[in-house]
């Protein structure tokens, strides 16, 4: 009775059987990519991984799997998560690269492209997926430029929303709101729904506060994005002429700049961990994150743990980071590079990185039912997070993404200081994004994005 009254040490010994039936698996779903790689007669051939910085626990199990059972090394080469990208252009810029494989931040992928940093696995793909019976990830939206295909997603970077569950079930709270709004208390299904809801909850002299949703530069062009497309906006015409200053686009950020009246003070200064850090304390209503907020706030660390409830965002669900493996055009063993990243995004390989306390957050259907990711994220994330994977937008995968969406920081953040009306700060972005498309080429720019809008699913 001891033995089946203890929780822990059932969750361990379920976990135990799960593993020793995953590596019966592993042995037969990924054979043919070991034996396609000792077909090669290179077994003393090593590779280079270029990794961004808190992705090497995610990895390291996966190589050290591919050289037991191959006999290839592998080694690892750091860089920060900003500047992984910027390191694969300047080492393209130069025609040479110090690694083999990388893993770029998705929406880099088309600047990596043009700029001859990225092998075309097109071919590859096409000869080898099909001995393992492989299937796309949930999101593999970014995978491909110009119908062609460089990387293989391996981190399920969308944006899921944090609630205050203990607020939502309050009894005195449903009845206070139902009298206000004439509706129930319940998840928001709309943006306007949640920022009344902010609204409702915002009590600085009681110590709530409506929301800890971001308010630096980097991150509230994001929100804004998402708030934009749910008014059913594109943003860019089929020619690349920018919808961005639109009536959409403007109500998108002149909503987004009255919710800031019912965020906590800390919005404006807060980076990532801070954020976390302050939303962890229970005093918030709403918060925007990715799986590694969940991480942070299922732990001992965090006083909200186990009283959250979580949602797509509201209207549309937006796919905006992630890590890809891909492979360096100036690789000495290209195919070996690959077939390390087909074996690495696996079902049973990839469930062993989603496992570890890194970067990469579930990305393939079966990571949402493994008992050690259930046990990182909790059940009620992974049932929000797989949601929004599979009807996540794609992000601005076009070249010069980097460029676009300075642009339109700087505008948002304009507005937001109240140096600039709203309308004011996006037809100035509209027509930098205007001349920036004229200079990459405006042809190039529609084939790209004919191909993207089509991915777009239910807008």
């Amino acid at each position: 009775m001891i033995f089946y009254n203890n929780k822990t040490l059932l969750t361990f010994i379920l976990m135990l059987c799960a593993s020793i039936f995953s590596a019966f698996s592993v042995a037969s779903s990924v054979t043919p990519i070991i034996e396609a790689v000792k077909s090669l007669n290179n077994s003393k051939a090593s590779l280079v991984i270029l990794y961004p910085e808190g992705s090497l626990a995610n990895i390291e199990p996966v190589a050290k799997i591919f050289t037991k059972r191959t006999g290839v090394d592998i080694s690892f080469l750091q860089t920060t998560v900003d500047d992984i990208n910027t390191k694969m252009l300047l080492g393209a810029a130069q025609g040479m690269s110090d690694y083999d494989i990388a893993l770029p931040a998705t929406f880099g992928i088309p600047d990596l492209v043009e700029a001859g940093a990225l092998l075309d696995i097109s071919q590859y793909a096409a000869t080898y997926e099909p001995l393992v019976n492989y299937s796309s990830s949930l999101y593999d939206l970014g995978d491909s430029y110009k119908s062609r295909k460089y990387g293989y997603q391996t981190d399920g970077d969308t944006y899921v929303m944090f609630y205050n569950n203990r607020w939502l079930q309050d009894t005195e709270e449903k009845q206070r709101f139902e009298q206000q709004f004439g509706r129930p208390l319940s998840l928001p299904r709309t943006w306007q729904e949640l920022d009344e809801m902010m609204a409702f909850f915002h009590r600085p002299e009681e110590g709530m506060y409506g929301g800890c949703m971001f308010r630096i530069p980097r991150y509230m062009v994001w929100e804004w994005w998402i708030r934009f497309h749910a008014y059913g906006a594109y943003p860019v015409a089929d020619n690349m002429s920018p919808n961005i200053a639109s009536e959409a686009g403007v109500n998108a950020l002149t909503d987004m700049i009255e919710s800031t009246k019912y965020q906590h003070p800390s919005v404006n200064t807060n980076g990532l961990f801070d954020n976390w850090a302050e939303y962890a304390k229970g005093q918030c209503f709403a918060n925007i994150g990715w799986g590694g907020t969940q991480k942070y706030l299922n732990s001992d660390k965090s006083s909200i743990r186990g009283n959250i409830a979580h949602a797509p965002t509201p209207q549309v669900s937006y796919f905006n980071w992630g890590w890809n493996y891909v492979v360096s055009r100036h690789s000495a063993n290209p195919e070996l590079a690959y077939l390390f990243t087909l074996f690495a995004t696996m079902p049973e390989i990839s469930i062993q990185a989603v496992r570890e306390n890194g970067f990469f957050d579930p990305y393939r259907a079966e990571h949402y039912s493994d008992i050690g990711i259930e046990q990182t994220y909790s059940r009620s994330f992974l049932q929000a997070h797989q949601q929004t994977m599979r009807q996540a937008i794609p992000d601005f995968y076009l070249e010069g993404q980097g460029r676009y969406i300075q642009v339109l920081q700087e505008a948002i953040v304009s507005a937001y200081e109240g140096y600039v009306s709203p309308q004011e700060a996006l037809d100035y972005a509209a027509s930098q994004w205007e001349s920036i498309t004229n200079d990459i080429g405006r042809e190039s720019q529609i084939e790209q994005w004919s191909q993207l809008k089509a991915k777009y699913p239910n807008h």
